[in-house]
């Protein structure tokens, strides 16, 4: 007996189902797993310079908060940006299909976690969390830490973020009088920066800190 034959798919549907197939895996690994932005600025020079192109891990945000010292992307919490990029309708679907870079966000390492005092600064110009003054190497100018002063108490699940370029760098010590009051929703953060991916002349993860290794847990009460 024969075997019916299979209907084969049309070979002018084989193309359209093959970028729709691609297009759903860019989409499902750019939503949970990983995803692509541009430095906009020198903000957390030298860590990441204006124009590298870099790669966010989303894993991380899973089980819960980010750790002190993690250098992380986050939707912006409230006029934090000047104004959004304007981009076209083409340029900004191939973004979220994680086709092309993606911009309107920012990049900042976290300082203090919910319950964490941060103020700045001690007689050498560093800044205190939970009391523990906090040695810097990644900093651009150690300095220019001490431009502003502050004294805080990071609210339930907000962060405090600042750039390692202090000296150039709108983060939360500068938006303490905006909507935000300097701190960003933990449900903000996009995940952690794993590796800068362009140019290839600094392919490679942030270097690891244990600058807060020895942060105390914040006081209860």
């Amino acid at each position: 007996m024969t075997k019916p034959r299979r209907r084969r798919v049309p070979w002018w549907l084989e193309i359209p189902l093959a970028l729709a197939l691609a297009l759903g895996c860019a989409l499902v690994v750019t939503t949970w797993f990983v995803q692509a932005f541009v430095i906009p600025s020198s903000s957390m020079r030298p860590t990441l310079v204006k124009h590298d192109r870099i790669v966010v891990e989303k894993w991380s945000t899973w089980s819960g908060l980010p750790e002190r010292g993690d250098v992380v992307v986050f939707r912006d919490p409230g006029e934090w940006l000047d104004e959004q990029e304007r981009v076209s309708v083409l340029r900004r679907l191939t973004q979220e299909l994680g086709l092309a870079p993606k911009g309107g966000h920012l990049v900042k390492r976290v300082i203090g976690l919910p319950g964490d005092e941060v103020r700045c600064c001690d007689a050498r110009g560093r800044t205190l969390v939970n009391g523990r003054a906090i040695d810097e190497p990644y900093l651009a100018d150690a300095t220019a830490n001490a431009d502003v002063t502050f004294q805080v108490t990071v609210p339930r699940d907000r962060l405090w973020v600042e750039g390692d370029n202090r000296g150039d760098s709108e983060d939360s010590r500068l938006q303490m009088d905006g909507p935000s009051g300097g701190f960003v929703p933990v449900d903000h953060v996009v995940g952690r920066v794993w590796s800068r991916v362009w140019p290839l002349g600094r392919f490679g993860p942030p270097a690891a800190t244990r600058a807060f290794d020895d942060v105390p847990a914040p006081a209860k009460g």
